[in-house]
């Protein structure tokens, strides 16, 4: 039992390393890092799903402070890649908007995603890609749940991540 969960401790670690790699190499050349990136796709989701634009409810889904969101914002507006405006019926509230320039961008990174996705899946047979996909889904489930405890005991120190 302890070897396979260092295998599967190596083969997720070694995953994470492979796609953040392959991350790296589609946004070379760009002027956003995949934390932009990221962020931008957020962005895109809320305005075209008539989602909550506000840049409050996208700090909360990034699970970020307002404060990095902020600042991330307005790395991306100056890029040329978000609009920030005030609701004119509450001025205290800003909404996220992205320009053109973003949308082409969340457009590539999105298709970048899903040609790894597809990649990946390719080597499966439809069965197992289901069953893989059932897998993912508990994995994805225990992480979620295993986070905020570790949060709580102080285990991490990526406060501020986009």
């Amino acid at each position: 039992m302890e070897q396979g969960r260092e295998m599967l401790n190596r083969f997720f670690t070694d995953l994470f390393d492979r796609f953040q790699r392959a991350e790296a190499g589609f946004l070379s050349g760009a002027d956003l890092s995949p934390q932009e990136a990221r962020l931008l796709e957020a962005v895109c989701r809320a305005v075209d799903g008539g989602l909550d634009n506000r840049s409050a409810a996208i700090a909360a889904e990034r699970r970020v402070t307002a404060g990095t969101l902020t600042a991330a914002v307005k790395l991306l507006e100056k890029k040329g890649y978000l609009t920030r405006r005030r609701d004119e019926r509450d001025r205290r509230v800003v909404r996220l908007t992205p320009t053109e320039l973003g949308r082409r961008a969340s457009e590539k990174y999105a298709a970048f995603r899903k040609r790894v996705t597809e990649n990946a899946i390719a080597a499966l047979t439809e069965d197992e890609t289901a069953a893989f996909a059932r897998a993912v889904e508990k994995l994805s489930q225990a992480v979620c749940l295993a986070a905020p405890r570790a949060e709580i005991r102080g285990e991490t120190n990526m406060e501020g991540t986009i």
